[in-house]
C-alpha cells in the first residue's frame, strides 16, 4: 500500500510538472524553463514507474535508456536548424509506433475488458496513422519526396472503402481477439491510412500537419495509457493531444482556412485543376551597396524571416544588422507570420537561437496596420507568407490567407537565391512591384556585405 501511495503521489506531482511546464512554453521568455519542468516531471514519472513490482527484468530497460540516449543525444547535436522540422515529424512518429507497440503488448498477460479492448484498438489505430504519416510528413519536409499534394483519381472513395474496412476489422479483432488475422489487418490498414491522409497535403500545408501530427500522437499515447491501466500517460497523451489540436487550429486560422480543407483540398487538384494565371513582370535587382544607401537613411525598418534564413543560417547576421541599424538610430521589428517555415513556431526558434529579443518579434496582425509607416521591408527567404496574391488574386490558391502586407512598406528589399516560387508553388507578384527590390544570393552572404558597407 505504501509503494502505491508513492507511485500515485508522484504521479500527480508529474501531472503537475507536466502542465506548468506545457503553461510557460506558452512564453519564449520562459520556455526553456518550462522545457525543464517538464523534463523533470517526465523524470519523475519514468523513475517511478519503474519501481513497479511487476517488472521482470531491468536487463532491456537499462539497455534502451542506454542506447536512445545516445541516440538522442548525437541526434540533437548534429541536426541543423533547417532540419528541426524533419525531425519534429520523426519524434512525432516514434510517439505513435511507441503506442502502437504498448497498445499491441497489452494483448498479452491480461484479460482485457471490453474497454480496454477498445482502447487498444485505438491506440493500434493512431499510432499505425501517426508512425506512417509521419514519416511521409518526414519525406516531404526533407525533398526526399514530391512536396506537391499527390493525388489520384478516385483517391476519396477509396480513403473511404480504407476506413470502412479499418472499422469493420476493429470490431472483429474486439470481438475475437484471438485471431491474429484481424489483428495483422488493423495495423496494416492504419499504417496505409496514415500514408494516405498525408500525401494529398500539400508542402505549403506542413507546418499544420506537423501539428495535427502531433496531436494524434498524444491521443495515441492517451490510449495506450487507458490499455494498461496508467494515469499518468493517460495525464501525459492528453496534454500533448490538446495542445495539438489548439495549435492547429491557431495554424488554420492564420491561413484563413478550415482543417478539412488543409486535410482533404488535394483532391480538387484532381476534381477541378486550374490555378492562378501566371504573373509576368520585369524584377528590378539591387546590389549590397545600394541596399546600404537605402537602410542608411531608414528610421524605420522591420524585417520579415522565412525558410531561406535557415536554409542559410543567416539569423545571427540579422541580428548584427538590427544593432547596427539601432544604432544608426532606426527602429527595428520582427514580422513572423504563424506559418512561416515548415513547422509551428519555426522563426521563433532561429531568431531566439540568436539572442533577438522577443519584444521586437510582433505577430503578423500587430505589423500590418502600421507596415506603410515603414522604410523599408526587408524579405529573407519568405515567400508564400508575404505574397500579396492573397489579397488580389482570386484564382489563386492562396486567396484569402491572411500574409504580411510588406508590399506597403516604402521600400522592399528580398533576399532570394532566384526568382523560384516558395514551398506551395505559387509565383509572387511581389517580386515585380514597384517598390520591390532584389537581392540575390545566398541570405547570410548577403547580409554580410550590407554590415560591411556600414562599417
Amino acid at each position: 500500500m505504501g509503494t502505491e501511495l508513492l507511485v500515485n503521489l508522484s504521479y500527480v506531482a508529474a501531472a503537475v510538472l507536466f502542465i506548468f511546464g506545457l503553461k510557460m512554453l506558452g512564453s519564449p521568455a520562459t520556455a526553456r524553463k518550462g522545457n525543464l519542468v517538464s523534463a523533470v516531471g517526465m523524470f519523475i514519472a519514468v523513475v517511478v514507474t519503474l519501481l513497479d513490482q511487476s517488472i521482470i527484468d531491468y536487463k532491456w530497460i537499462a539497455v534502451g535508456i542506454a542506447v536512445g540516449g545516445i541516440i538522442g543525444a548525437v541526434v540533437a547535436r548534429s541536426v541543423a536548424m533547417t532540419s528541426m522540422p524533419e525531425m519534429v515529424a520523426l519524434f512525432n512518429g516514434f510517439g505513435g509506433i511507441a503506442s502502437l507497440l504498448v497498445g499491441w503488448a497489452a494483448l498479452y498477460g491480461m484479460d482485457a475488458s471490453t474497454f480496454q479492448m477498445i482502447t487498444i484498438v485505438l491506440s493500434i489505430l493512431i499510432g499505425g496513422i501517426t508512425f506512417t504519416g509521419s514519416l511521409i510528413a518526414y519525406g516531404k519536409l526533407s525533398e526526399r519526396m514530391p512536396g506537391r499534394p499527390l493525388v489520384f483519381a478516385g483517391q476519396r472513395f477509396f480513403n473511404i472503402a480504407l476506413i470502412i474496412a479499418i472499422i469493420a476489422c476493429s470490431v472483429l479483432f474486439a470481438m475475437n481477439p484471438d485471431v491474429s488475422l484481424y489483428l495483422y489487418l488493423v495495423i496494416g490498414l492504419s499504417c496505409l491510412l496514415g500514408v494516405m491522409l498525408v500525401i494529398p497535403i500539400g508542402g505549403a500545408d506542413m507546418p499544420v500537419v506537423i501539428s495535427l501530427l502531433n496531436s494524434y500522437s498524444g491521443l495515441a499515447a492517451c490510449a495506450a495509457g487507458f490499455a494498461i491501466n496508467n494515469i499518468i500517460l493517460i495525464v501525459a497523451g492528453s496534454l500533448v493531444g490538446a495542445s495539438g489540436i489548439i495549435l492547429t487550429q491557431i495554424m488554420c486560422k492564420a491561413m484563413n482556412r478550415s482543417l478539412s480543407n488543409v486535410l482533404f483540398s488535394g483532391f480538387s487538384a484532381v476534381a477541378g485543376g486550374g490555378g492562378a494565371a501566371k504573373i509576368e513582370g520585369e524584377a528590378k535587382a539591387m546590389s549590397a551597396d545600394d541596399a546600404y544607401y537605402v537602410l542608411e537613411a531608414a528610421s524605420s525598418v522591420v524585417i520579415v524571416p522565412g525558410y531561406g534564413m535557415a536554409v542559410a543560417q543567416a539569423q545571427h547576421v540579422v541580428k548584427e544588422l538590427q544593432e547596427i541599424l539601432e544604432k544608426n538610430g532606426a527602429e527595428v521589428v520582427y514580422a513572423i507570420h504563424p506559418v512561416a517555415g515548415r513547422m509551428p513556431g519555426h522563426m521563433n526558434v532561429l531568431l531566439a537561437e540568436a539572442d533577438v529579443s522577443y519584444d521586437l518579434l510582433l505577430e503578423m496582425d500587430a505589423v500590418n496596420p502600421r507596415m506603410e509607416t515603414f522604410d523599408v521591408a526587408i524579405v529573407i527567404g519568405a515567400n508564400d507568407v508575404v505574397n500579396p496574391a492573397a489579397r488580389e488574386m482570386e484564382g489563386s490558391p492562396i486567396y484569402g490567407m491572411p500574409v504580411i502586407n510588406v508590399d506597403m512598406a516604402r521600400n522592399v528589399f528580398v533576399m532570394k537565391r532566384s526568382m523560384a516560387s516558395g514551398f506551395a508553388g505559387i509565383d509572387n507578384p511581389l517580386f515585380f512591384k514597384e517598390n520591390t527590390r532584389m537581392l540575390f544570393g545566398d541570405a547570410k552572404e548577403m547580409l554580410s556585405n550590407i554590415i560591411k558597407a556600414f562599417s
